[in-house]
């Protein structure tokens, strides 16, 4: 009988990636929690994978012992470094052991109902990029990447399903910062959530909660992806390969005297600045490259929706990078790995050990993770300057809670993103 978790504990403080925003909250782990709108603190040892239990027998093992990549908590812009099971939980938990994790969820997780006490069933998580530098308030921030990571109950596949920024939603009041409630674009509940001592803990659960009231999806887990330091995961990767899909000029970024800069720090130097222009076709992109790209709408003929396809070729292409290259199946190297990510981001696993998290969905890889696409793909204006999700996008989020979501991928084929 699998051991089952607490979920959805309270944790004290606010949610900032050490090293990235000024009086970022200290470090925590493992916190002991029991917050408003979540499950009750429960016995065991958390997670549904013990030490003596197991869960359903899986008929498909490609690989030996436990090589298998994780896309889990998948990315950045996303998060998505994913993990490989090379040894015991012992080891996985000591090399995961310093990201900081908070209750991200707030009254958006799972309840009992939902399976929220247990990894048998599917997994869903909420992965929120924000685009945070040292010289912006922390509770300044808006969540411009939005990605629902979807895992079945077979634990054989995932989906990558972006919503976009401009989609108008009724944002709940939120206490915490003081937020009264209204009708905003999705990505500003982050920052309705983070002020007035809100922070990133309290942006991330009012987007929790946002969503759920859009979707009707609730969450196992969340993370929180600083995209400025994940560039260092890229870097400790070395390059990833991604294939520009329409020439574009960096709005963000330019070389100065052959250096790539921030804009605003290249006009500081007084010096010629030339803009970065990502090519088109494949190519090997160092991390301030492929985060550079993966930012970019305007300038593009999908705009936004290029940009989502564009954040989800990125976090496959870092899952694939890491498992073509052996990274993940040396523990020096995967320790690297999450150490450097951990920097980056914030994490919320509803209780259950990192570790376990990793062993549930092991039978999933890069070459099994499915990119795809809200509104077809184009702008869906709602007449007042905002978006709107079409009925077979809203049709597709049903799946996600049904899990059914394998089933309308393969009636509606169109919702599939062509980007490799």
């Amino acid at each position: 009988m699998p051991v089952q978790a607490s979920r959805r504990p309270s944790s004290p403080g606010s949610a900032a990636p050490s090293g990235r925003v000024a009086a970022a909250i200290p470090v925590q782990t493992r916190p002991s929690r029991g917050g408003p709108g979540g499950r009750p603190p429960g016995g065991g040892d958390g997670g549904r994978v013990g030490g003596g239990g197991s869960a359903k027998k899986r008929t498909k093992r490609k690989d030996p012992l436990w090589a298998r990549l994780t896309v889990v908590f998948g990315a950045v812009l996303m998060l998505s470094s994913g993990a490989v099971v090379v040894g015991s939980k012992v080891m996985i938990g000591q090399a995961t052991g310093d990201i900081a994790q908070r209750n991200l969820l707030g009254g958006a997780g799972k309840s009992d109902a939902e399976g929220g006490a247990s990894l048998d069933g599917p997994i869903d998580m909420l992965l929120l990029g924000v685009d945070a530098r040292e010289r912006w308030a922390a509770d300044n921030v808006r969540s411009d990447s939005i990605i629902i990571l979807h895992i079945p109950a077979t634990h054989d596949q995932a989906y990558l399903i972006s919503i976009p920024r401009d989609t108008e939603a009724q944002i709940p009041a939120f206490q915490k910062s003081g937020w009264a409630g209204g009708t905003g674009k999705i990505n500003s509940a982050f920052e309705a959530g983070a002020r007035n001592g809100g922070n990133w803990e309290g942006g991330a659960q009012l987007m929790a909660e946002t969503i759920k009231r859009l979707t009707g999806i609730s969450f196992d887990g969340a993370a929180i992806i600083n995209f400025g330091g994940f560039k260092n995961v890229i870097d400790t990767l070395g390059t990833v390969k991604i294939c520009v899909s329409h020439e574009v000029k960096s709005k963000h970024m330019s070389y100065v005297d052959g250096k790539p800069m921030w804009n605003a720090d290249a006009k500081k130097t007084g010096k010629k600045m030339t803009p970065v222009l990502h090519k088109k076709g494949c190519q090997e992109m160092e991390g301030w490259a492929a985060l550079d790209y993966s930012r970019q709408r305007y300038g593009l003929p999908g705009g936004d929706y290029d940009r989502q396809q564009n954040q989800q070729q990125l976090i496959k292409a870092m899952a694939r990078k890491a498992t073509d290259g052996g990274m993940l199946t040396k523990p020096a190297k995967l320790q690297q790995l999450v150490k450097t990510a951990g920097k980056a981001l914030v994490l919320d696993t509803g209780g259950v050990p990192i570790e376990n998290f990793i062993f549930t969905m092991r039978g999933v890889t890069a070459n099994e993770l499915t990119m795809l696409k809200t509104n077809n793909g184009t702008f869906n204006g709602n007449g007042n300057g905002n978006e709107a999700l079409s009925e077979e996008t809203l049709a597709m989020f049903r799946a996600v809670k049904q899990d059914k979501l394998a089933e309308f991928v393969f009636t509606h084929p169109e919702v599939i993103s062509t980007r490799k």
